[in-house]
C-alpha cells in the first residue's frame, strides 16, 4: 500500500520534495503490530515553501488538519473519521525527520526492540482505547529511550 501511494504522490509533490518519500510508523516495520494506517513522511525544504502543496493534496483526496503545524503539514485520507493513510510533510533533515527515520530503522534492526514495543503498544491500546492522543503520548518514554 505504501509503494502504491508513493507512486501516486511523487508526481503531485515533485515541486516540494527534498529528501524523499518515506514509509514510517509501525506499518513500516515487518512484524510490528499496527493500526491499519499507512504513515508517509515527505521531506520538504520548509513548511513555508511547501504551503502550496496543501491545496494540491486536498484536491487529490487528502484532508488537511493543522496538527503540530509548527513542525509539519499533516493530512489524512480518505476522511478524518476513517483513515487509511496519514501524510506528513516535514522539513528534510529536521529533528522530527531524523527521529522518525532513526526510530523506524532501530526497530527494523532489532527483534528485541520490536517485541518490547509491540507489548507496550498492545498494553497502551487496551488502556487508552478511547483516547488516541494519550495512547500516542504514552509511547514517548520508550521512543525517547530508543533514540537516546
Amino acid at each position: 500500500m505504501f509503494q502504491d501511494e508513493k507512486l501516486r504522490l511523487a508526481p503531485l509533490l515533485c515541486p516540494w520534495v527534498e529528501g524523499g518519500i518515506e514509509h514510517v510508523g509501525s506499518t513500516a516495520v515487518v512484524g510490528m503490530v499496527a493500526k491499519p494506517v499507512i504513515n508517509i513522511m515527505v521531506g520538504v525544504k520548509s513548511l513555508i515553501a511547501s504551503k502550496e502543496a496543501i491545496q494540491v493534496l486536498t484536491q487529490h483526496g487528502y484532508c488537511y488538519y493543522p496538527y503540530k503545524a509548527d513542525v509539519m503539514h499533516w493530512f489524512c485520507k480518505p476522511t478524518p473519521e476513517f483513515r487509511t493513510h496519514h501524510l506528513h510533510l516535514v522539513p528534510f533533515d529536521s529533528a522530527l525527520w531524523q527521529e522518525r527515520i532513526s526510530f523506524r530503522d532501530k526497530l527494523r534492526a532489532s527483534s528485541d526492540l520490536r517485541a518490547e514495543y509491540c507489548a507496550l503498544k498492545q498494553r497502551l491500546a487496551q488502556q487508552y482505547k478511547d483516547d488516541r492522543e494519550q495512547y500516542t503520548q504514552q509511547k514517548w518514554p520508550f521512543i525517547s529511550r530508543v533514540l537516546a
